[in-house]
């Protein structure tokens, strides 16, 4: 418990927004009801443990980086952990600061294992992921947050299909009523800033983003 408070005051501290559960039920609660950048998961926590967790979350498609906290040192229970999903593991007892530098080193890795926060989409252009900064020549663009996000989404999957479905998860909570207006809007405003031929709309399909 005190452990929890600690990184949870740590990582707000660092400007982290951050969702914490005590057990593995209202965990997985959270994990279906919200879009997140990342979990940070211990293994053992009431209810559903860590690994049956995290592997259930994968089954279900979810692809969420993810970061096992333990105090379990077995080789096996290392194996589990990466069986289940996870992107890294990190054992107890450690440093708050370790664990922030693993966090970003995993949240740069979405993009194409970069270490960079500015994500380059053509010659003028690149997307700042500290700040949803979009910069075209000498211009910044601030983004709105569903904006941001389905820029975020197009970049981590560039030249591929992202069907409305996955759209939708991304841009819009459980309880948020989805909206094929607003995500035009979205898209007309991309379009705008990066040009309309990096978008591509397959109809009733869902939108290419061109590398």
């Amino acid at each position: 418990m005190a452990l929890h408070e600690t990184i949870v005051d740590y990582l707000q501290e660092c400007n982290f927004e951050v969702l914490s559960a005590y057990d593995g039920s209202f965990a997985q609660e959270l994990m279906y009801e919200k879009n997140f950048d990342l979990y940070l998961l211990d293994v053992n926590v009431p209810d559903i443990n860590g690994f049956t967790l995290l592997h259930e979350a994968r089954e279900a498609g979810k692809r969420t980086p993810a970061i096992f906290i333990t105090s379990l040192n077995s080789m096996s229970d290392v194996e589990n952990g990466y069986d289940s999903g996870c992107d890294d593991y990190i054992r107890k007892p450690f440093a708050l600061k370790e664990l922030k530098l693993r966090i970003d080193t995993l949240l740069k890795r979405e993009f194409f294992h970069t270490t960079n926060d500015k994500i380059k989409i053509q010659n003028d252009t690149y997307y700042d992921t500290t700040n949803d900064t979009l910069h075209i020549a000498e211009e910044s663009i601030q983004l709105s947050n569903k904006e941001a996000k389905l820029l975020k989404l197009f970049l981590q999957n560039q030249n591929r299909l992202v069907t409305h479905e996955e759209i939708y998860s991304a841009l819009w909570e459980y309880d948020e009523a989805t909206s094929d207006t607003a995500l035009r809007t979205y898209i007309k405003n991309l379009r705008k800033y990066l040009g309309g031929e990096k978008i591509v709309s397959l109809k009733k399909l869902g939108y290419k983003f061109t590398s």
